[in-house]
């Protein structure tokens, strides 16, 4: 596994990605805010568990991502942000940020479906995870990758 500072400290920038606005995820209960066309922010719900399970279960099959239980995934809802398509409402990304102390923190669980990858979502949601990390005052969030450099994307 490689460690990969997002921002902070030991610094990899800013957190923020040239030519792309500041994306803010919608509060629980509104509408939620579209990255691109198609598709739109918002942070998860429990009854978004059996989706999550679903989008991340290819990814972990290959080793790409950790396994999580239903457990864990309940437990930390509120710790994901999901891409839902429009129209249908499908989740097609997600992402969740792990608060390890008051200034430290990860990008966890990152997936986006195959038939949307490469059309910048998993870099809008990227940038919407280091939002809120920086709104919970986190100065430092890392990224862990079981992918070579040279393959990680």
């Amino acid at each position: 596994m490689n460690a990969r500072p997002i921002f902070g400290e030991q610094g990899a920038g800013s957190g923020t990605l040239p030519g792309k606005p500041s994306l803010r995820i919608a509060p629980e209960g509104t509408a939620p805010r579209s990255p691109l066309p198609g598709a739109a922010l918002r942070p998860a719900v429990l009854a978004d568990v059996a989706s999550l399970e679903r989008l991340m279960s290819p990814f972990v099959a290959t080793g790409d991502l950790l396994p999580r239980s239903n457990y864990d995934l309940c437990r930390h809802i509120k710790e994901y942000v999901v891409a839902e398509a429009s129209p249908g409402g499908e989740i097609v990304a997600c992402g969740s940020v792990k608060i390890y102390s008051q200034h430290l923190g990860e990008v966890a669980g990152l997936a986006v479906k195959p038939e949307w990858q490469g059309a910048g979502l998993g870099r809008a949601l990227l940038e919407a995870l280091i939002l809120e990390a920086r709104a919970h005052g986190l100065n430092e969030v890392l990224a862990l990758t079981r992918k070579n450099e040279s393959t990680f994307h």
